[in-house]
């Protein structure tokens, strides 16, 4: 995928506030935050006129309501942010790499975590006690699935590391938006500072770097949305600290350090050293590519588009 490494320049005749009222990494960061939130007020107005929220909807209509507000306030604020003030074509969400790019992120994922499974059963933590084949896997596929895989690497991924990285250069942009993915998750159940470190290493900064390789978000959203639905309703293993019902019925023995404890194998060691060894094969074909983007006052130093 042959892409410019920095996706948005500032326009050369741009007069000084639009620099640093617009279109400096900081004033777009807050810019998509403002319009998201926005948009979310309104998304939620919608899914309660519809009565999908209302305690009488069913699972379904209940997981749209979540998934509405998962990816549309996300998606609106980043069509607006892209096309009105970057003004540029949408390529990391370009339709066209849906299939190749975002299949290839959904079978990563779904070996990705079926890896860290079968090494949990390897060391005698998970146990699968029944096959529930009546279980209802549409709800979460819907919100753990879709909802979270897309939405949340809209704005980490898309937002956050791509802009941080346009300012500060790719090594920062990893640590921030790692650091954030982290802190999103400190307050889901079972959360603890050591879920969220885990979370921040083996998923922070994985698919940062996967969007590094391929800056296209269907691939991150690919990973992170099989993940997701492997975890929960396939391994029937909570999701993030998030009960899922899943085809298999199991559970998980041994330490926290091992089983994840209520949060869910996200908080594993395992999960942790399988994810870092991915990371760390990416990380060497990134740099054998040099696709390693310097800070922003480098690169006009070395007169550098």
């Amino acid at each position: 995928m042959n892409r410019p490494c920095v996706a948005f320049t500032t326009p050369a005749a741009a007069p000084r506030w639009q620099r640093l009222l617009l279109f400096s990494p900081a004033a777009r960061i807050v810019l998509f935050a403002a319009m998201m939130a926005g948009f979310g007020f309104a998304t939620h107005a919608v899914v309660e006129a519809l009565g999908w929220t209302a305690g009488a909807a069913g699972p379904v209509p209940h997981a749209l309501a979540i998934l509405s507000l998962q990816l549309l306030p996300a998606l609106l604020a980043y069509l607006v942010l892209v096309q009105a003030v970057e003004q540029r074509p949408l390529d990391e969400l370009s339709l066209r790499d849906l299939p190749a790019l975002g299949g290839a992120g959904l079978l990563a994922g779904a070996i990705l975590f079926s890896i860290v499974v079968g090494l949990l059963w390897l060391a005698g933590s998970y146990h699968v006690v029944a096959v529930d084949w009546q279980v209802d896997w549409l709800p979460a596929v819907l919100v753990a699935g879709i909802g979270a895989g897309i939405g949340e690497e809209i704005v980490m991924r898309g937002v956050l590391f791509r802009i941080v990285e346009e300012g500060a250069g790719t090594w920062w942009a990893l640590a921030v938006s790692a650091l954030f993915f982290g802190a999103a998750h400190i307050a889901n159940p079972g959360a603890t500072l050591w879920s969220s470190a885990a979370i921040a290493i083996e998923a922070g900064v994985l698919l940062a770097l996967v969007f590094l390789l391929t800056r296209s978000l269907w691939a991150c959203a690919g990973l992170h949305a099989a993940w997701n639905v492997m975890q929960g309703t396939v391994y029937g293993i909570p999701v993030s600290g998030g009960k899922v019902d899943g085809l298999l019925v199991s559970t998980r023995t041994g330490p926290d350090w091992l089983s994840g404890g209520t949060f869910g194998a996200e908080a594993s060691v395992v999960a942790l050293l399988t994810c870092s060894s991915l990371s760390l094969l990416l990380l060497v074909v990134i740099l054998r590519r040099h696709a390693i983007v310097a800070p922003a006052w480098r690169r006009r130093a070395a007169g550098v588009a």
